[in-house]
């Protein structure tokens, strides 16, 4: 398998066709075309507004008659009295914004057939390549995560000289100061104030130009280079963001800082060690499905019908969407949002926010199977920042202690119930990030250090959920009010219930969790976990064999029967509660829910029907919805996901489906190939993590596995399944144990 995307055309003004590079903190959209080259910037932190708190002081105050009115069936009204009384102030979150646009213009037309522009997954590097009257040109981009930097470099492979032109803009009103003797084009400005939130991020977009050889100019728009060999462009967004309560940073000394270091180490030093550096994260992770179509440019194998004869494109895919992660999630970086870092609009879908009713989740479902924890960094450190703002919110709209998340969040951390109470007013956003916190930790083996920074976190969300659970009148449950199955209309019109199946399982899941961390000396908490997790409802199967999405049976009269969202089937992905194998009957009914529901949705929402399917073991349904995935309503020229728009979650919910299908993990057990489709029938992996901080290494042909080795953390007794064989394998940490 090639580990390229590449095109024989320019994208000319198609942004879902420009090729993305990033290092965690800035992001570059690369279009390769000749004549004038456009590269879009974005840096991680440039939003609007400032620190500000969402909160509705007293708004508990109202809870108690909002709970009413849901419990005696009134739903219109309890959606009205809490769009008026319940809903953050603002009732809107603050917006992801693009930093500008760098243009080099060279007026170059490429010599028939030697245009082409590739991104090597394997090496981060986008490049464009071309004749132009028979001189051969060269570009490449890079984002260096150990430089922190953008990095253009071009030249002509045999020394020829050339012009060229490089300017910068941005649509806001600030413009570029050039400076020839330095070859610098400096950009400054402020973000803008948004929903009643002032600005409060000073930003700085600095270009610095360093030519091989003849002449650098000031022109009215830019820098010009007369008569060069070649030319290096060092680019640095910075802003004046610290923290989400903090904007004292300096981004003028920031910038020069970051680019005075990388003109000094110069470009074949730099470009060396942004290789080294992300090939360390990388090269961990290997897949292959056997020979595809790699000859094919990258648009027409999305394009081509016939993905069971191109194998090598749903492998391409998986370490596209590694790609993405490890360009967008690093260390020290911003979470990725819808967008991951990408975004051209300074008014895109959604507000390009960190969506958290499943898009953010589903964003970090693939770190842990493709070996990239590091890339799972940003999100606990979100969540870590949310612990303090949603306590806030917990006291303010519920008198409960702990902290507690709604369906989105921003740069500011802002926790509270946003947009409408159709769907802003589900209250279970900081448990989701709970339970996926655990998973990651489970992943990890439950190492000791990553336990104890990850339980307070856990903690203050179940200390929320202990005090916002309440009774259901005549019977012993306890129940969530108000909540809604994400976004998703009951048969009554509205979305706010009396409980739902994903607040159950989530709550089982999170209060299960806890429990398995072994904090032994929180006695007192810990019978309070276990009191309420006895008491809060399982799930339910209705009159058409399906698994209930509200606690009645309201699935088959709901408005929307092929809702995109599938947030009823949590506990079967990425949960792990139900199981073909030790809860079959729930399973049968997840399976009768999938049925219903059916496979068309957006283009995340199939990235989690994929899943779904390789969770049940149905291999060839699995592919039949990789291949809607892979198909041009779903997926853009560049591998983008379509939502449409663009959304960058369901580029890693189908690269995690993928992996479902090679191999499932739960604490004690493995299943190999559990869900294998024939067109995927021979291959191999290698890297892949499991639960329990397990490393495979496997191979497989005509559907069967051929060698299988693991490498545990810790040693034990483990149950490996292969098809119907069944077998115990005592591990022994830290050597490979050889299984087939």
């Amino acid at each position: 398998m090639s580990d390229r995307l590449w095109y024989p055309k320019e994208s000319w003004v198609d942004w879902t066709a420009a090729m993305p590079v990033g290092n965690g903190r800035l992001g570059a959209m690369v279009y390769g075309n000749s004549r004038k080259e456009r590269i879009q910037l974005n840096e991680d932190t440039l939003w609007t507004g400032s620190p500000y708190s969402a909160a509705n002081k007293g708004a508990h105050q109202h809870l108690a008659a909002l709970r009413k009115l849901l419990l005696d069936g009134e739903y219109a009204d309890a959606e009205r009295l809490a769009d008026a009384q319940l809903m953050a102030r603002p009732r809107f979150q603050m917006t992801y914004q693009p930093a500008g646009w760098i243009f080099i213009e060279t007026r170059h037309r490429p010599d028939v057939g030697t245009y082409r522009r590739e991104l090597d997954l394997a090496t981060a590097i986008a490049s464009v390549d071309y004749r132009h009257h028979g001189i051969h040109y060269r570009r490449e981009v890079i984002a260096s995560a150990p430089d922190n930097v953008i990095g253009i470099r071009m030249w002509t492979e045999g020394g020829e000289t050339f012009d060229s032109d490089i300017s910068y803009d941005i649509e806001q009103p600030f413009a570029p100061v050039m400076d020839a003797e330095r070859g610098e084009i400096v950009c400054r400005g402020r973000n803008r104030a948004e929903y009643g939130v002032p600005s409060g991020l000073d930003w700085s977009v600095r270009m610095r130009i360093v030519p091989d050889g003849g002449t650098i100019s000031a022109y009215d728009g830019g820098l010009r280079l007369s008569k060069v060999a070649g030319f290096t462009i060092w680019v640095d967004v910075g802003t004046s963001f610290l923290r989400y309560d903090d904007v004292s940073g300096d981004p003028e000394a920031a910038t020069i800082g970051r680019l005075d270091a990388v003109q000094k180490r110069g470009w074949d030093a730099v470009r060396a060690g942004h290789v080294a550096d992300y090939r360390g994260l990388y090269d961990r992770f290997a897949i292959s499905f056997g020979d595809g179509q790699d000859e094919k440019p990258t648009d027409r194998r999305i394009a081509d019908p016939a993905k069971e004869t191109d194998p090598s494109l749903a492998a391409l895919y998986v370490q596209y969407g590694r790609y993405l992660m490890i360009s967008a999630s690093r260390p020290g970086t911003q979470p990725a949002n819808l967008q991951g870092i990408w975004n051209t609009e300074f008014r895109p879908a959604w507000n390009s926010k960190i969506t958290t009713n499943i898009n953010a989740e589903m964003n970090y479902w693939l770190p842990d199977p493709t070996n990239l924890a590091e890339c799972f960094e940003p999100l606990i450190a979100l969540v870590e920042d949310l612990a303090e703002t949603g306590s806030e919110i917990a006291r303010e709209h519920y008198g409960a202690r702990g902290w507690v998340l709604h369906h989105n969040t921003d740069l500011w951390r802002a926790a509270g119930p946003i947009d409408q109470a159709d769907p802003g007013l589900w209250p279970m956003g900081g448990v989701w990030f709970a339970c996926q916190l655990w998973d990651h930790c489970v992943y990890a083996g439950q190492p000791e250090s990553l336990v104890s920074r990850i339980y307070p976190l856990m903690r203050g969300a179940a200390e929320f959920l202990l005090d916002f659970l309440v009774d259901l009148p005549g019977s012993d449950w306890l129940v969530t009010i108000p909540t809604n199955s994400p976004e998703n209309v009951h048969p009554f019109g509205a979305s706010l219930s009396v409980g739902c199946a994903m607040d159950n399982q989530l709550g089982r899941d999170l209060f299960d969790g806890i429990l398995a961390a072994g904090v032994a000396e929180d006695v007192d908490f810990l019978n309070r976990v276990r009191a309420a997790r006895a008491r809060l409802m399982p799930d339910l199967i209705g009159k058409a064999g399906q698994l209930q999405e509200w606690i009645e049976d309201w699935d088959l009269e709901a408005r929307d029967r092929d809702h995109r969202h599938v947030s009823h089937l949590y506990a079967l992905y990425p949960g792990l509660e139900i199981d073909t194998v030790e809860t079959p009957a729930l399973a049968a009914a997840a399976r009768r829910s999938l049925e219903l529901r059916g496979d068309e949705a957006t283009g995340w929402g199939i990235g989690w029907r994929i899943c779904l399917w390789a969770r049940l073991g149905d291999g060839e349904r699995a592919w039949t919805v990789l291949k809607r995935q892979l198909s041009p309503d779903r997926t853009y020229t560049n591998l983008f996901d379509a939502h449409p728009p663009f959304q960058i979650d369901g580029n890693f919910g189908g690269a995690a489906g993928i992996c479902e299908m090679i191999a499932h993990s739960r604490p004690g057990e493995i299943r190999l190939l559990p869900a294998l489709p024939k067109a995927l029938s021979t291959g191999s992996v290698r890297g892949m993590r499991l639960r329990g901080g397990i490393e495979l290494d496997m191979s497989w042909s005509d559907g069967a596995v051929t060698k299988c080795r693991i490498l545990p953390a810790q040693s034990g007794a483990l149950r490996v399944r292969i098809g119907n064989e069944v077998r115990s394998v005592e591990a022994v940490a830290g050597e490979w144990n050889e299984l087939v």
